[in-house]
């Protein structure tokens, strides 16, 4: 008879281990939690980043640490949250890039679908094709036509070699045949500080990062990536009404956590999070920043990611691009 209690109650711990119990979904989270960006700070990953985390610790009662591990197009942070215990409590804010860098790199030491658990997409947001002020192009066609005129081209920076201001650049180099020299950086903060001191001459930096530098006049804004113009800045007409039709980046950022992570944590997380950015407040912040909450499901937000790697996979393989 004690032969089999103990086999029943090894049994039991077993199954306990394996599905997480309600209570324990209940309880989630009773520590703080680390999201890493892959980027440095001072950019849109990073500003939406901390947002999201300032209003989850007021909704969980948690600490929420940023963690910005930059380089490598995000891959530095992927791994290390690809390989973190799968428990909810380290979490990454990814880009269009995590959907990206399997066309852009021959190996990497991760799988950006398989290794990971989607919990939601937190946003959606055009890109601005931002100039020095110093330089005489006020529209993209100026840009195009002065770019050719010189020996070389000009100079464009990005937050990184591989993301959609790289890839969006490199797409609009293919359409109007014209030359750029790639000046990668870690993160669009850097980026922007060297555009704003002329040491490039052009950025696409997402609308969240680069808006308050363009209504500043610290650089000139020339044109949105998206096909509609955006509210925040209506008088900056699009590229593709520039003499590019079709031409179109739209920039995301959505929430992952390690493959394994129980559904019901992963239930609680995106629960939270949708509720943080449907608030009046995240709403009325993220329209102010030229974005738009999405917070779906993330079944939602994995099929999504799966159609953007298709996608970027084609214009990798167009415009020739390379990661540095």
């Amino acid at each position: 008879m004690k032969r089999t209690i103990n086999h029943a109650l090894v049994f039991a711990v077993a199954a306990a281990s394996t599905f997480c119990s309600p209570a324990m979904a209940q309880n989630f989270p009773v520590k703080p939690l680390r999201i890493v960006v892959g980027l440095a700070p001072g950019g849109g990953t990073d500003i939406i980043a901390r947002m999201v985390g300032q209003r989850l610790s007021t909704a969980t009662g948690q600490q929420i640490i940023i963690d910005n591990r930059a380089g490598a197009s995000g891959n530095i942070a992927a791994e290390i949250v690809a390989k973190s215990p799968a428990d909810g409590y380290t979490l990454i804010v990814v880009t269009a890039s995590h959907a990206i860098n399997p066309s852009l790199f021959s190996k990497m030491n991760y799988d950006p679908i398989a290794d990971f658990s989607a919990i939601t997409q937190l946003t959606a947001q055009p890109y601005l094709f931002v100039v020095n002020p110093g330089v005489p192009a006020k529209s993209v066609k100026e840009f195009i036509a002065l770019a050719k005129s010189r020996k070389g081209g000009l100079t464009y920076a990005s937050s990184g070699s591989g993301l959609l201001g790289h890839l969006g650049m490199e797409l609009l180099k293919t359409h109007a045949k014209f030359e750029a020299v790639h000046v990668p950086y870690k993160g669009a903060g850097p980026a922007l500080i060297d555009t704003i001191a002329g040491q490039v001459d052009a950025f696409l930096p997402t609308i969240i990062s680069g808006l308050p530098q363009a209504r500043s006049g610290k650089v000139r804004a020339i044109g949105v990536t998206t096909l509609k113009r955006a509210a925040v800045l209506p008088e900056v007409p699009t590229v593709a009404e520039q003499g590019f039709p079709g031409y179109e980046v739209s920039g995301w950022y959505g929430l992952l956590a390690p493959a394994g992570t129980p559904n019901d944590v992963i239930a609680t997380l995106n629960r939270e999070v949708v509720k943080v950015l449907h608030s009046p407040e995240a709403r009325e912040r993220l329209a102010a920043e030229g974005a738009e909450g999405v917070g779906n499901t993330p079944e939602q937000f994995g099929a999504y990611m799966r159609s953007e790697m298709v996608k970027w996979s084609k214009v990798v393989k167009q415009s020739g691009a390379r990661a540095d």
